[in-house]
């Protein structure tokens, strides 16, 4: 399995909240940030001398539930006080005008890092959203203010949630040559080398590359389903290089030009990394419960709730949830979501005779208000012991893990 962590991909980080001056132009009659000196992030963009100035090529980005903003700009790092020799240099990083500084405003949360390949990149979102919690998370930022603050760049492992956002920031995780060389043999002879077989048997390959320990999925759930997952994904990424370089190679359209055929694949590579990850867990999910001996069965077009709803899983079946004679405290219904962001009111509305709802999720720090407001509408959050670290202690004691979940669902139908 994949064991990078986040020092492979960045140098250093720092944040703050931004103030008047920093997001708003008519306060400053600038477009630049300063204070970076200071924090001590001038060790890695240079310390300037003279009139020098510095040019960073850089990504940005604006991060909210209604998805990601981005756009490309060419950073300037300067003195501000160079003309005036009797001062102390102040040093400041400028930006121009583009879609993301049109977003963000005085109070959002702001991180920069400095990329491994020279750049950098700048991410604005809410104060206080899940997205700032799961940065600071990441980058070990405990405390942050309106003065820059330096992150952590800590040494444990990425598993597949801290990738999902990673790639929400364009960053592609990598994958060692010799990893690649190990398994793509083995892919391309089981699945033949120019297609992706469906998701079904693509996790199944997965987990039998592990061993299909029942022992390990009884007594320790969430570490087989963390494990289940990054070896999917890191199994997924080597063959997707491998049909994608062909793809490359062959090119597109009658000329190997076409333009729109390229764009047209492109978002279809995109689609499926996607909606493949949401297929797997459920499927992950489903073997670990069969193994734990869970009577369930899964939301399709005949098995659904009130309104044609699809719940992920039902338990036991959907057979009692529609028997009225069937005691309604021995149902219990489980939505399953890589990242909930928005999404989790959906599981509200997929079984009105269930009042307290379960979800479970990968995703990391989701702030304190959204999980008091999952609690306020019956639902509880289910997430693998391993992730709960990144949630306040007050969420922690309120959080169910998968083996708490797999447990009290047995006790209640027996």
């Amino acid at each position: 399995m994949l064991t990078d962590t986040i020092r492979d991909y960045f140098d250093g980080v720092a944040a703050k909240y931004l103030s008047e001056v920093d997001a708003n132009p008519k306060s400053s009659n600038q477009h630049e940030i300063g204070g970076l000196d200071r924090a001590g992030f001038k060790k890695f963009l240079g310390e300037v001398t003279s009139n020098e100035r510095f040019k960073f090529e850089a990504k940005l980005f604006y991060l909210s539930e209604e998805g990601v903003q981005s756009a490309v700009d060419t950073l300037t790092w300067y003195d501000s006080r160079f003309n005036n020799p009797n001062r102390n240099p102040e040093y400041r990083l400028y930006y121009r005008a583009n879609l993301i500084t049109k977003l963000f405003s005085a109070g959002d949360f702001f991180l920069i890092a400095k990329n491994k390949d020279g750049s950098l990149t700048l991410i604005f979102t809410e104060a206080d959203s899940t997205y700032e919690s799961q940065l600071r998370f990441l980058f070990g930022l405990n405390d942050v203010s309106s003065s820059f603050k330096q992150g952590e760049l800590s040494h444990h492992d990425l598993s597949v949630p801290l990738r999902l956002l990673l790639e929400d920031l364009g960053v592609e995780t990598k994958i060692p040559q010799s990893l690649e060389a190990e398994w793509l043999d083995s892919l391309v002879e089981n699945f033949g080398g120019n297609k992706f077989p469906t998701t079904a048997k693509f996790s199944s390959f997965a987990r039998k590359s592990l061993g299909l320990d029942t022992e390990s999925q009884v007594n320790n759930p969430d570490q087989t389903l963390l494990n289940w997952m990054n070896q999917e994904e890191m199994l997924f990424r080597i063959y997707e290089k491998h049909l994608v370089s062909q793809k490359l190679a062959q090119g597109f359209g009658k000329d190997g030009k076409d333009v729109d055929d390229f764009i047209s694949y492109s978002l279809s590579v995109q689609n499926r990394r996607k909606s493949r990850a949401g297929y797997a867990f459920e499927r992950h999910l489903s073997t670990i419960m069969i193994a734990n001996d869970l009577q369930f069965e899964q939301g399709t077009s005949k098995f659904t709730t009130e309104n044609n709803k699809k719940p992920d899983f039902i338990f036991p079946s959907f057979t009692e949830y529609h028997n009225e004679s069937f005691m309604t405290d021995k149902l219990t219904l489980l939505g399953a979501k890589t990242t909930c962001k928005d999404r989790w009111r959906q599981v509200l509305s997929e079984g009105k005779r269930i009042s307290n709802k379960h979800l479970i999720t990968l995703e990391s720090a989701i702030t304190e208000s959204q999980t008091n407001e999952m609690k306020d509408s019956g639902l509880q959050l289910v997430v693998p012991i391993q992730i709960q670290e990144s949630y306040s202690n007050n969420q922690q004691n309120w959080l169910v893990s998968f083996q708490e979940f797999i447990c009290e669902t047995k006790a209640k139908l027996n």
